[in-house]
């Protein structure tokens, strides 16, 4: 009978907790619909006859570079994401594989870099991309995520690691295989659970972000779909339907992008140094 209780009060806190999170979802996707009268008078009432409306969808599609801002969005959140794994995974293996002098002292490094906001070198990155004449390009925007992402991704894969049991990697060396290969077809396909993890974790903020592509890519069509939406913002008048309109098909690759990688992303949350 206690069993029973406390599974249905598990199930009622996560039930809870999963209607808090979808529902501000729920209510931009179907404001999305709503005519801007409805979506001001009022906001938590589902679309009737009256109320529906595809406006604000007419007006995105309508304009030709609102594709290209989901295009560079995509690109640049995948292209983050695949550096950030490749990259971290082989730093997280030569740290945590090979001891050296200085082995420590970068580790601890690298948790500072967790610590301190990437933001508080914005004037500094600007300067830099500057010089390197990559201002208004996808790749400054890459290689910025990528180095506020690897810290991250090298402490977690790097606690996972060390659980691989140190005979598998030891038997492997036996039968001839060079630490490359140890590092592909052993430790790289272990890591699955810790990378889905690590990319999840990568995604959300990359995707989400505003500050930087307002920094290094503002203009020149490179704009990525968070700051392309807000064209629809004006200072004082703001088409609340072409932004909540934009707002929702932008959740679409998100979703794609969290199922692929959702099932992993369980294993990896519930073992290991994130259980």
């Amino acid at each position: 009978m206690r069993r029973k209780l406390g599974s249905l009060a598990v199930h009622l806190v996560l039930g809870a907790y999963t209607a808090l999170a979808i529902f501000p979802i729920l209510l931009v996707l179907y404001n999305s619909v709503k005519s801007r009268k409805a979506i001001f008078g009022a906001p938590l009432a589902l679309p009737g006859p009256e109320s529906f409306s595809l406006i604000g969808y007419e007006k995105v599609f309508a304009d030709s570079a609102v594709p290209i801002y989901y295009f560079n969005s995509i690109s640049v959140t995948v292209t983050t994401i695949f550096i950030t794994l490749l990259i971290g995974a082989m730093a997280a293996w030569a740290l945590t594989e090979y001891k050296f002098r200085w082995n420590t002292l970068l580790a601890l490094y690298l948790s500072i870099g967790i610590m301190v906001p990437i933001r508080l070198g914005s004037v500094a990155i600007v300067q830099l991309v500057s010089d390197l004449n990559l201002i208004n390009t996808l790749t400054a925007l890459i290689l910025v995520y990528v180095a506020q992402n690897l810290p991250l991704a090298i402490f977690i894969l790097s606690e996972f690691i060390q659980q691989i049991p140190k005979d598998l990697r030891e038997a492997a060396r036996c039968d001839g295989l060079s630490e490359i290969h140890i590092f592909f077809y052993i430790i790289l396909p272990l890591l699955r659970p810790a990378m889905a993890t690590v990319a999840v974790f990568v995604m959300i903020p990359v995707w989400n972000d505003l500050w930087f592509p307002l920094l290094l890519a503002p203009a020149g069509g490179k704009q990525t779909i968070t700051l392309g939406v807000q064209q629809f913002l004006g200072q004082y008048i703001t088409d609340w339907n072409a932004v909540l309109a934009a707002l929702s098909t932008a959740i679409i690759p998100v979703l794609v992008l969290y199922v692929i990688f959702s099932r992993q992303l369980i294993r990896g949350l519930t073992s290991g140094a994130v259980k």
